[in-house]
């Protein structure tokens, strides 16, 4: 007789990697019945992310909050503009009331007439317009201090959150990659494994029909 084929074994999980100059980066491996990847972060990619997150959580927890040191600047700089618009003001209308009342004095001797105190309440209500507009001003601008402050805000916060997905992608492509590999490697010992099972099955069904052969011969002969 000959030598009996013994039936093909199961192959084992092919394990899954990804290497970049050298250095694995991602791998794929099963332990038991569970199945993990893994990213090897540098040292760099580590310190970077944590940054990242970590500036991300101190945004978000101080995304509304004021310092005082804004506000002073805040306030600074509205002072600044105050005081700037007070003496536009002034340069206008100061220079208006005192050439009324050099023009009613040397016409009329005197100031209390009506022409003066008409003509003084013009100027008066136009420099009480001027400094309700620069209150307006002022307001508006202090409200764009801070819209502006907090559009920075979520901008520096949209451009951190973009990096940490950028990164995360990353992360992720690489393990992907890894477990293609693996599944790579499964896929071809499957079918390595069916095809040695086809071969055993096919060289069971011969040696059956060779002694089926056999058999049949030896009771021919006594017959």
């Amino acid at each position: 007789m000959g030598k009996k084929s013994k039936a093909p074994q199961y192959p084992e999980y092919s394990n899954g990697a990804v290497t970049i100059n050298g250095k694995k980066v991602a791998t794929a491996t099963k332990k038991g019945n569970t199945v993990s990847t893994n990213y090897n972060m540098s040292k760099n990619e580590k310190s970077m992310l944590n940054s990242i997150q970590g500036n991300m959580n101190n945004s978000l927890k101080n995304l509304f909050n004021i310092s005082d040191n804004q506000k002073n600047l805040w306030t600074q700089q509205l002072d600044a503009m105050k005081t700037q618009g007070i003496n536009s003001i002034n340069e206008i209308y100061t220079p208006m009331e005192t050439n009324l009342r050099n023009n009613v004095a040397s016409r009329f001797g005197n100031l209390d007439n009506s022409v003066f105190l008409n003509n003084l309440d013009k100027i008066t209500n136009k420099r009480a317009q001027a400094v309700a507009d620069l209150s307006n001003t002022l307001m508006t601008a202090q409200n764009n201090l801070y819209n502006e402050e907090l559009s920075n805000r979520i901008n520096t916060l949209s451009f951190l959150s973009g990096l940490n997905t950028q990164l995360n992608n990353n992360i992720l492509g690489y393990l992907n990659a890894a477990s293609a590999n693996a599944g790579s490697g499964n896929s071809y010992n499957q079918n390595a494994y069916q095809a040695q099972w086809n071969a055993y099955n096919a060289n069971r069904g011969n040696s059956f029909f060779d002694t089926a052969l056999k058999v049949g011969k030896t009771a021919a002969t006594f017959i």
